[in-house]
């Protein structure tokens, strides 16, 4: 079960939670520490002792070893206003909006950067060598270290990506897509699944057979995927904010809720969630 919660302030603080998830502690949910980043937090990646942030000030290195007193340890400007961070091996991968995506090391020399034609990258997740890019009207994105390899535009604005096995499941602003990428030159849609009204669906997280969707004003959103064709929502919980992130861990879902702040969500049973905890966060 997760200890640490990193969230981000939309005015350029990071916000560091404490979730002290055991029956006993009742779900106590409780603000520990912060630091500040040049201009707009927007995405964050955790990787051991570190928290990098898309600013749209470029990619902040924060030290979190000490979740009280978080520092920037190093930053890596970006030409344009970094989106998402994803982190693996030695290379943090920058959706950098129209500059497309860019190729970092950890730490802190640029190596290489792929500008996508039309591109505006806003989300992005990695599989392997395989690089997956949410890139709104201009669909889903696949790359390597060559270059792009394959897309697939979906009807909608690709807002989040997330990809386990042979799919990719798209958050599509008013609907859950999965697109099969087994073959990553011609990755083709097998389902899809509409969000309810007002659909903004601008998160997705998978685990298991469920996909968990943020979806605005509608809050969470749980669809069973176990059968990719026939995605179907299993069951859903408004939250007073407007959701636009979802992590889950075990039985809780975590969405970042705009104005709601933290929510903490009880999806043991993926047809009835229910809140247990949330925790107000200063801004957005």
């Amino acid at each position: 079960m997760l200890k640490y919660g990193y969230l981000l302030k939309r005015t350029t603080l990071v916000v560091v939670f404490l979730l002290s998830l055991s029956t006993a502690d009742s779900l106590n949910v409780r603000f520990i520490g912060s630091c500040d980043t040049p201009q707009w937090a927007v995405g964050i990646y955790v990787s051991d002792i570190y928290g990098y942030v898309a600013d749209v000030g470029g990619l902040q290195i924060i030290d979190i070893s000490d979740p009280y007193h978080p520092f920037i340890a190093s930053n890596i400007y970006t030409p344009n206003e970094a989106g998402d961070v994803y982190v693996s091996g030695a290379y943090a991968y920058i959706a950098d909006g129209t500059d497309g995506l860019r190729v970092v090391k950890v730490l802190p020399t640029e190596k290489s950067y792929y500008n996508i034609i039309g591109s505006s990258a806003v989300d992005l997740f990695v599989v392997g060598s395989f690089i997956y890019v949410a890139d709104e009207d201009w669909g889903l994105r696949i790359l390597t270290g060559n270059g792009e390899v394959g897309y697939y535009d979906t009807p909608g604005w690709v807002e989040d990506v997330y990809v386990v096995g042979n799919y990719a499941y798209v958050a599509d602003l008013t609907a859950l897509r999965i697109i099969d990428v087994s073959n990553p030159s011609t990755p083709y849609e097998v389902g899809s699944c509409g969000m309810p009204y007002p659909a903004m669906t601008v998160g997705v997280y998978v685990s298991g057979s469920y996909a968990y969707m943020a979806v605005g004003d509608s809050g969470l959103c749980i669809v069973n995927i176990s059968n990719p064709s026939s995605p179907y929502i299993m069951g859903k919980c408004v939250t007073p904010g407007s959701a636009n992130a979802v992590f889950v861990s075990g039985s809780y879902a975590y969405v970042a809720d705009a104005s709601g702040g933290l929510r903490v969500i009880d999806v043991s049973e993926p047809s009835n969630p229910y809140e247990v905890s949330h925790c107000s966060t200063p801004d957005w």
